[in-house]
């Protein structure tokens, strides 16, 4: 057990567009070498594509397609006895949100469209529908957690 103290979680600005927290930390998880005001940017013109391509508010959009892509459960390595086992382990509510934000993140950016906003949005719109790179990320960890389901009771 460490001897420190448990880190104290500081309260998230919501942001001034949408007023929500959420949004804040996508926006801080999409931004680059400190550089918010681009990512601010970037989030705001993926909002307005998403609300042109879709009819639907860019915000509704974009709440679906975090929810879509949260993952119930994840594998965790666990050493026993010499031998590494993948144990599959329940996410917990703020790391749902985070492992999805990255998702969609790390797959719009691998996306072929031509501007940053339109990638996002283009993969916001795909997760919201349930189909996309996220989607397919989501499904894998969860049959990588389903097959393992064996080695559950080394769960710590």
């Amino acid at each position: 057990m460490s001897r420190r103290s448990s880190a104290v979680r500081r309260e998230t600005p919501a942001d001034p567009r949408f007023d929500s927290q959420t949004v804040t930390k996508f926006i801080c998880n999409l931004m680059y070498d400190g550089k918010k005001s681009s990512a601010e940017g970037i989030f705001y013109g993926a909002m307005e594509l998403l609300e042109q391509r879709s009819g639907q508010p860019g915000i509704a959009v974009f709440q679906q397609a975090l929810n879509n892509a949260k993952p119930a459960l994840e594998v965790k390595s666990r050493r026993v006895g010499g031998a590494t086992y993948q144990v599959p382990v329940e996410v917990r509510p703020e790391r749902r949100t985070a492992l999805a934000s990255r998702w969609l993140i790390t797959f719009a950016r691998a996306r072929s469209e031509k501007t940053m906003a339109e990638r996002l949005a283009a993969e916001l719109l795909a997760a919201s529908r349930g189909e996309g790179s996220t989607i397919k990320k989501r499904e894998d960890t969860h049959r990588m957690a389903e097959a393992n389901k064996a080695f559950a009771h080394y769960r710590w």
